[in-house]
């Protein structure tokens, strides 16, 4: 077998410019980073109670032990790197590195996943790279008020049974492999290209009653399989690791839908923008596929909040283009009838 090439060697490979090899210098420290949890989650109860709840975060999600060292790994990972700002899930508001000056910022999920520690699903790290914006002020969320248009960079690290950098640098989407034997990442998979057309769906069927009616319509369909008029049958998937989903839409096609609904606190959607959205995003869009909330592209929607929250669907383009028709025909349907007169709830 001939020899792979290095996330390095990649990355070296396509830095041209001052800016470009200051994304490499803080991807290469994700990377470092990623192999310091790699090491740590495959450990699993040996490292200790990974799964204890330590805190809840400003909106009332609890932390878990592991959420609180990943982050601690991931920031001081990137105080070695260009970035003059990073915004964590973990952390109430965006934070200065001391290095103001420095190029980049850098938003990110440290665990995506967690809820699954105790389980043995893959988890994991989520991130985002973006330019330091000269017109904001030095509060350090404002660098972050940038559309997902602007990411100079976006990847996750997945840790799972083996432990992988998906990445993209703008020129399509990459996989990198951690090898256990020399602790490099090395690419096992060039310019990934989703299936435009799939017959599995992602969502948490457990949710529908609270989904709106175009949400409710898309799933029947599906169920309905090759009887329906769709004419053909699905499988469903759920792993509750976006992460875990996202890497098999990229590796075979399918749809990743988490909607808005009714419940309290989820009207919105439940999923941030600035490091889980933006990220995937770029990612699927790379790899030929659709991001959306199901009316706008997810990558022209303007931050607002750090901790901002949307619905989010991915995947196959051609099956997150039915989703967005079935949402359009019912809020079509709603404003010619009264009797549908509730707004959709994907609306951002």
């Amino acid at each position: 077998m001939s020899a792979l090439t290095s996330l390095g060697d990649y990355l070296d490979s396509w830095a041209t410019t001052d800016e470009t090899k200051d994304v490499v210098h803080t991807i290469l420290a994700l990377a470092s980073a990623g192999t310091v949890i790699s090491k740590l989650i495959s450990q699993g109860p040996i490292a200790g109670s990974m799964a204890d709840v330590v805190a809840h975060n400003s909106d009332g999600d609890a932390q878990k032990e592991l959420d609180r060292l990943t982050n601690v790994q991931v920031i001081e990972a990137l105080n070695s790197a260009p970035v003059a700002y990073i915004a964590s899930e973990e952390l109430d508001d965006a934070v200065a590195t001391g290095n103001e000056d420095a190029p980049l910022c850098v938003a990110i999920d440290p665990l995506d996943g967690s809820s699954n520690i105790n389980t043995n699903i893959s988890v994991g790290t989520i991130f985002s790279i973006l330019p330091r914006r000269e017109d904001a002020t030095a509060i350090a969320r404002e660098h972050f008020f940038q559309k997902g248009v602007s990411q100079l960079a976006a990847g996750y690290i997945i840790y799972g049974p083996n432990t992988a950098m998906v990445l993209s640098v703008g020129e399509g989407t990459h996989i990198f492999t951690l090898n256990p034997q020399t602790g490099q990442f090395e690419q096992t998979a060039a310019n990934v290209q989703i299936p435009a057309a799939t017959r599995e769906f992602a969502i948490n069927a457990s949710n529908y009653r609270h989904w709106d009616e175009g949400i409710r319509g898309y799933v029947d369909e599906c169920l309905e399989g090759s009887q329906g008029t769709r004419e053909k049958d699905f499988n469903m998937r759920w792993v509750a690791s976006m992460v875990a989903d996202c890497h098999r839409i990229l590796i075979r096609g399918g749809i990743y839908l988490y909607p808005g609904d009714a419940r309290q606190g989820y009207t919105d959607g439940r999923l941030r923008l600035i490091y889980e959205g933006n990220p995937i995003a770029f990612l699927i869009e790379q790899a030929g596929g659709r991001a959306t909330t199901g009316y706008t592209r997810i990558l022209d929607l303007e931050p607002t909040d750090i901790h901002q929250r949307i619905p989010l669907i991915f995947g196959s383009a051609e099956e997150v283009e039915t989703v967005e028709r079935f949402l359009r025909d019912t809020e079509s349907s709603a404003e010619r009838s009264p009797l549908f007169g509730e707004r959709g709830l994907f609306r951002t």
